[in-house]
């Protein structure tokens, strides 16, 4: 066994927040490309490494910026051969593997669109995405490949495809075209305002929108990336995230920043686990992490004392995506030695709001605070901010407190003006997501708008209860949907995934769920434990980590309508 690192002893946190938001200013110059910042200029350093590779069959490489640059040249002359100009949408279907910065900054070069896509996609999902961006050529791998030769038949504007290791009938050799291709290339001239990335939104109703995402976006991600990781780069820093490089959490949050300040990241090209991200974090030194709630859940419940086991040399660690939770939060501070940064945003606006507990006091089961450079605030129907503890949606201004452009913002979306328009009132920018803003500035999610439910004529929302219930040491992961009740207009319900230890006991389930429900009457107000739990071997999730609780609430109504059709029907 390991000898367990010395245990870490954070000082009191002297509160600069005031000074470093009202002192902030934007410099985005008219003409800017993200290859540039994020590849090119660290090419002359031959020693300098971008990303340090692994896979799940153990292959392993690391390689140079200069490489990164080099190969990415001879892909864009590639591209440029096929056809490919400047605002055209190229489609890049890779995992987290070297090829994948290369096909990014490629695109950028040539002043195209990149336009990630997961290998978690189906068909129909490839499909409606390949034929609502026009995308002219995909770039695809093994993981990849099959889901995409099934939609090609719907897709007829797409005219080639480059495989990365096997690909499609027919698809061009990525070596091989590399290989042949001159490695010089003179990059397109872009204005920071030029689009650069089109990522698609799941959402929660209706088809998936694409988000337009200028290259001025890279530096109005920065302030909070940096903030988040706790004054990142520092000396010897190492990055990784679990988090899927086709997603905003993945390129905005992980990947293009990492780049952007010329440090290593680590690409891992395999399924996640909780021993696999502690070997990981050990094996390179990762000292800066992203890593989801979920995530965190996990590693928490397999292994609760990891410095007892792993040396580690984590110095942050950013969560998004769903509330941390204070269990989790004093997990990762006892257990790991960092007072873990949320941070809010959404991939139409990234890194608006979160925490630096270096720079600013972390308030667990907060939001943080808005980030330098962005005007945040809680909103009601009418576009008007609400006062402090009051339940609004949280909204980004179109400009800083200095009257400034932001330069976070998304330039709309793909060929949907009208969705675009929906998505402002004035100018302030909506997010869909529900929060209360106190005194001092930190916002308390209350979850997403369409996740607030009535219950016995009370409002609730889910992520207090699901905090509450993931403390119990029988619970894994948990969900919590309204089920609809005549009398009370809504039930609360929890779907819970059980540890592996529970699931394999003997206990009643009867008595279990009595033990759950008292865990949570003795800790919230009476109308919030759930008066109804159902254990679930897995919970629906997307494939950016987070739990989809649509997908539970919509079974529950399917439930009701089908349980009121059998009653008039026996009636």
């Amino acid at each position: 066994m390991k000898s367990a690192a010395a245990p870490s002893r954070t000082p009191a946190v002297v509160d600069e927040y005031q000074a470093l938001y009202r002192e902030f200013h934007w410099a985005v110059p008219e003409r800017m490309n993200i290859a540039q910042l994020c590849c090119t200029r660290w090419k002359d350093d031959p020693a300098r490494i971008a990303i340090h590779y692994e896979d799940e069959q153990g292959v392993t490489a690391s390689y140079a910026y200069a490489w990164l640059d080099e190969q990415s040249n001879r892909l864009a002359n590639v591209l440029a051969r096929l056809g490919v100009g400047r605002g055209d949408r190229v489609a890049i279907i890779l995992p987290q593997r070297p090829e994948t910065a290369v096909a990014h900054m490629a695109c950028y070069k040539l002043g195209a669109v990149a336009m990630p896509l997961s290998i978690l996609f189906g068909p129909d999902a490839l499909e409606y995405r390949l034929q609502n961006s026009e995308a002219g050529v995909a770039i695809v791998d093994p993981a990849g490949a099959r889901n995409l030769a099934e939609a090609l038949p719907s897709c007829p504007r797409l005219a080639h495809i480059i495989a990365v290791d096997g690909g499609p009938e027919g698809a061009l050799d990525w070596r091989r075209e590399l290989d042949g291709a001159d490695n010089v290339f003179e990059p397109a001239d872009t204005l920071a305002t030029d689009p650069a990335v089109l990522i698609y939104t799941s959402g929660t109703t209706g088809a998936p929108k694409g988000a337009l995402i200028p290259h001025s976006a890279m530096i109005g991600n920065l302030t909070g990336f940096v903030a988040s990781q706790n004054w990142f780069p520092q000396e010897g820093d190492v990055f990784w995230s679990p988090a899927d490089w086709a997603w905003t959490g993945g390129l905005w949050d992980a990947l293009l920043p990492t780049l952007h300040f010329g440090m290593p990241i680590v690409a891992y090209r395999g399924r996640f686990s909780a021993e696999t991200a502690f070997r990981l974090l050990e094996k390179y030194g990762v000292t800066n992490t992203f890593l989801f709630p979920t995530a965190l859940k996990m590693m928490m419940k397999a292994v609760p004392a990891p410095r007892e086991r792993y040396r580690l040399k984590l110095r942050a660690i950013m969560s998004a995506g769903e509330a941390v939770g204070d269990a989790v939060f004093g997990w990762c501070e006892s257990a790991l030695g960092v007072t873990p940064n949320e941070m809010f945003g959404q991939t139409e606006m990234n890194y608006i709001v979160g925490n630096s507990a270096q720079r600013w006091p972390a308030r667990p089961g907060s939001m943080g605070r808005p980030y330098p450079g962005h005007q945040v605030a809680v909103i009601d129907d009418d576009g008007n901010p609400v006062g402090a503890g009051q339940t609004g949606e949280v909204a980004l201004h179109r400009t800083d407190i200095h009257g400034h452009p932001d330069p976070i913002f998304f330039l709309g979306y793909w060929k949907n003006p009208e969705a675009t328009r929906n998505k402002y009132s004035g100018d302030w920018c909506r997010t869909g997501d529900l929060a209360a803003m106190d005194e001092d500035g930190y916002l308390w999610y209350q979850g997403r708008a369409d996740d607030m439910f009535k219950a016995a004529g009370y409002r609730i929302g889910p992520s207090e209860i699901e905090n509450c219930l993931v403390k119990h040491p029988a619970v894994a992961n948990v969900a919590v949907v309204p089920k609809p009740d005549a009398e009370r207009g809504n039930l609360v319900k929890a779907f819970i995934v059980l540890t592996p230890e529970t699931a394999r006991g003997t206990a009643e389930d009867a008595a279990l769920i009595a033990q759950l429900q008292e865990h949570v009457r003795g800790k919230l107000a009476p109308y919030e434990y759930p008066k109804e739990i159902e254990f679930i071997g897995e919970l629906p999730m997307t494939t950016t980590g987070k739990v989809q609780r649509r997908v539970l609430r919509l079974l529950e109504q399917e439930r009701a309508t089908a349980a009121s059709s059998q009653t008039a029907g026996a009636a």
